[in-house]
């Protein structure tokens, strides 16, 4: 009994501490708490996390590559290899492609290809709101989410100015719970998507800044 005691309470100690790390990666405490578009969609969430990252380009060099984001359109920017390994057949783009720049609310943004995973639909998150230039929200819903996931949560992306050269970009994500247990498995998989998301962050801080500087 006092090993399992000893082991639930070293592996929730190791989890607070991973949580501590990749939680809020790149963020001030006041761009944690901030409101942004999209958060009045998820209230009272169980987890909520911002990441951000500084971009030495103007915040009208970084939107066309959200709006361009997706699966079967631009990529996600993020580590291609591994995604890859993975089967989601991504090729991230390192130009801006004007047949894909237009993006409206009801428009979805596809994660991984059809057939992914014995998916026959993949996934794809629908566009729930877009300030033009600032924002992008997607909403993910229980309906569409694959194997039962009872997950109800929006996934945003925010580019914010500041000076004329510089901007912030920002993701955040809040999630609420709908059935016991769910909790554990967002954490479980908090370290693996903030991996992913930190690494989509860097690609989008590359390609604007080498954009830029052409």
């Amino acid at each position: 009994m006092w090993k399992t005691v000893v082991g639930t309470t070293l592996a929730g100690a190791g989890m607070y501490a991973a949580r501590r790390f990749y939680r809020n990666w790149g963020t001030t405490k006041d761009e944690c708490e901030t409101p942004l578009p999209g958060d009045e969609l998820v209230g009272r969430p169980a987890v909520q996390t911002t990441e951000g990252v500084w971009i030495d380009a103007p915040a009208d060099a970084v939107w066309p590559w959200l709006v361009q984001m997706g699966q079967d359109r631009g990529g996600l920017y993020s580590y291609e290899g591994l995604e890859n390994l993975f089967g989601m057949r991504v090729r991230n783009a390192d130009c801006i492609h004007p047949d894909w720049q237009q993006l409206a609310v009801g428009d979805v943004i596809r994660l991984v290809p059809r057939g992914w995973m014995g998916l026959r639909d993949g996934l794809a998150l629908p566009v729930a709101e877009v300030v033009a230039g600032q924002s992008i929200v997607l909403r993910v819903d229980p309906a569409v989410l694959p194997w039962g996931l009872p997950l109800d949560a929006v996934w945003s992306f925010h580019v914010l100015p500041r000076w004329e050269d510089r901007c912030r970009l920002l993701v955040r994500s809040r999630v609420r719970m709908r059935a016991p247990g769910s909790a554990l498995g967002a954490e479980l998989t908090g370290p693996v998507v903030s991996l992913m998301t930190r690494g989509m962050l860097l690609g989008i801080k590359r390609r604007a800044e080498a954009a830029a500087r052409r």
